[in-house]
């Protein structure tokens, strides 16, 4: 064996190439069973411009495309979409992103619109199989203005008939069929909340024309999150609630709601997205759920008067629960297992993959595994993270010098560390970066106190949590206090600059669509989250001047340090003009600073050279900023101002 090469933290030569990101990886996403032999979900592919494919697999057959060739089988329903398709008895149907048209597709692929081609858009799309129809959550943008949202009934006769059924909330979702078709459960709510901050769950008998009937209200309130109504093959409706502080399995018996787990774990996720499923029913109603607590997601099955059983499996995230037969199947990722369609034998415990969303032979002696990390942050409270040291077996650094860290966080503000087997985590670490991926207060996972600490406070416990991490690991010694980056998207890029804006720790930034200017994106985003910061900061018109402080582009001449910022042109969440107010304000102050700006792009980028180039354009930046040359052979991007940048930028400080 070789013995290790001496290097500097950062310029290491990796076994693992940047296109990795897009050279056979997939996403994949809302797996379920058609039949107890039969899959279906849908892939992302990034080598396709990051279209999404409706995917069928079997055992005898694999895996094979079902959707319409070159269609984009997504929904843009609150802009983030989600379970913009439906696959049940021989019946095929997608939402194509282009024109929001729900289609009806054939066997051969072929597909005919069920909806007009007006300004609709369709999602939680659910089988109403004696009435010949599909219901489903609709947004109208037919009228100007503020979107509206609705339940309707869409015909299968080819009629294009689009019926009403509720209407005059903010908001609806989760329609979903008792068993016998003659009930119908959904959630609604209204501005300022989103979901977890309060829904109501609704049950109606539907009456011989297929309307609704009298609605009665089951649980929640504009104070109480339920999430993911779904019922029993029994017919019993169970959901998902947090009255204790911990989001736990609820039923609906006999006209009383009753608990039916009671532990510190969440059972459900923020709904940012339709269709997401944490737990499903075997046919003897047993329940088999996945639970996320101390910063990792588990399987359990919930039998009536027995407590859960844990299912002994070696992954960490889990998703998209859904049971066939006597199998279960969930997207799943570890430390060491990229995210992938996971099969389990429910009898045996046994497991196998059938689809990883990368091929892609890793070593398993180059990865970095995530080490769980708890620091003390501001008001002695604790917030936690996951660690991700630097990795190589090629490689070691010269004697005493310790590597340069890179912060990063979740979006949402709302979801969790990613514990998973990540490419783009790897690229960092086996080029001799650590990482931090932060769970600040705020995140999932953690019971509801713990989401709640960032009301009022976001741009504050986010930041404090983030500048925390870092301070703790270089105190620590495991990192170079004076290389310090932190990086982000969306709600995470808006961490991001309110860290370089508002604390002086990090001696670089990379912003990924995040918001500079508080004000400006509650008049220009979208509905779904346009009273979302009435909760983070507060509500307008009183909570103006907060706004404004909280605003990072009115303190970009407090900024000491280089940033980059990359932006989709066709974001509609956070708009371009979001980035290039932060740009100018850049360009006002001399600050270094570099501005990607990637065609075809929206609120998270997919397409394959958008993924390879950011990278490179990150890895580059750093090296610049802190004084490295990166092995790879990369052309370096420009970096405005830098080379009159104060002298000491070498090592990582501003003058």
């Amino acid at each position: 064996m070789r013995a290790p090469k001496t290097a500097p933290y950062g310029a290491w030569a990796s076994p693992f190439p940047i296109d990795l990101l897009a050279s056979g990886r997939v996403s994949l996403a809302e797996v379920r069973f058609d039949g107890p032999d039969s899959l279906v979900w849908i892939e992302s592919r990034p080598a396709d411009g990051g279209r999404q494919t409706l995917v069928r697999w079997t055992e005898a057959g694999g895996a094979r495309d079902i959707s319409p060739d070159g269609m984009n089988v997504r929904t843009r329903v609150h802009e983030y979409g989600g379970a913009g398709w439906l696959v049940a008895r021989g019946l095929v149907v997608v939402s194509d992103f282009d024109t929001g048209r729900l289609h009806r597709v054939a066997p051969d692929r072929s597909s005919e619109p069920l909806t007009a081609d007006v300004a609709w858009r369709f999602a939680d799309l659910v089988l109403d199989v004696p009435r010949n129809r599909i219901v489903a959550v609709r947004e109208d943008h037919t009228g100007g203005g503020e979107a509206v949202n609705s339940l309707v009934a869409v015909a299968l006769d080819g009629s294009g008939a689009v019926d009403v059924l509720a209407a005059g909330r903010t908001f609806y979702a989760a329609p979903r069929l008792s068993p016998d078709g003659a009930q119908l459960a959904f959630l609604a709510w209204d501005h300022p909340n989103m979901p977890w901050d309060g829904t109501e769950l609704f049950v109606t008998p539907l009456v011989e024309d297929g309307r609704l009937g009298p609605l009665e209200r089951i649980a929640g309130s504009p104070r109480c999150w339920i999430s993911q109504p779904r019922w029993s093959p029994d017919g019993v409706l169970h959901f998902v609630a947090e009255p204790t502080g911990w989001m736990n399995l609820h039923r609906w018996a006999d006209g009383q709601v009753e608990a039916v787990t009671d532990l510190e774990a969440e059972f459900a996720y923020p709904d940012w997205q339709f269709g997401y499923r944490n737990y499903a029913f075997e046919a003897d109603g047993t329940i088999v759920a996945a639970a996320r607590s101390g910063g990792r997601d588990r399987l359990y099955r919930i039998r009536p008067g027995k407590p859960p059983e844990l299912l002994d499996l070696p992954f960490t995230e889990l998703t998209a629960v859904d049971v066939g037969g006597n199998r279960a199947v969930f997207l799943g990722a570890g430390p060491a297992a990229f995210n992938g369609v996971v099969l389990v034998d429910l009898a045996e415990g046994s497991h196998r993959v059938v689809r990883t969303s990368s091929s892609a032979q890793i070593d398993p002696d180059q990865i970095s595994a995530p080490e769980p990390v708890e620091f003390r942050t501001t008001g002695g409270r604790t917030a936690y993270g996951l660690l991700y040291r630097p990795t190589s077996t090629d490689h070691r650094a010269p004697a005493g010098e310790r590597p340069p860290l890179v912060v990063t966080s979740h979006g949402g503000p709302t979801a969790q560390a990613f514990g998973g087997l990540s490419i783009q985590t790897q690229l960092f670490t086996s080029r001799g970066f650590a990482v931090l991926d932060v769970d600040y207060g705020g995140s999932t996972g953690y019971g509801r106190d713990y989401r709640k600490r960032l009301e009022g406070e976001w741009g504050v416990v986010d930041v404090d949590d983030c500048v925390a991490g870092a301070r703790f690991l270089a105190e620590r010694g495991d990192v170079d206090g004076d290389r310090l980056a932190v990086r982000g998207g969306s709600a995470s890029g808006y961490t991001t600059l309110c860290a370089l804006a508002f604390r002086d720790v990090f001696r670089a930034g990379i912003s990924y669509f995040g918001i500079g200017d508080l004000l400006a994106f509650t008049r220009e985003t979208h509905k779904f989250e346009s009273r979302y910061l009435d909760r983070l900061i507060g509500p307008l018109p009183d909570a103006e001047q907060l706004y404004r402080e909280r605003s990072p582009n009115n303190y970009a001449s407090q900024i000491a340090c280089p940033v980059l910022i990359l932006q989709g042109r066709e974001d509609r969440i956070v708009p371009p003009a979001e980035a290039e107010r932060i740009v100018d304000a850049l360009w006002e102050r001399r600050i270094p600073h570099a501005y990607l700006l990637f065609d075809g792009e929206d609120h998270g980028f997919r397409k394959a050279d958008s993924l390879i180039r950011s990278f490179q354009a990150e890895l580059s930046f750093l090296a610049q900023v802190f004084g490295f040359a990166p092995a790879d052979a990369n052309e370096p991007i420009p970096v405005e101002g830098l080379d009159e940048w104060p002298s000491g930028r070498e090592a990582g400080a501003p003058a």
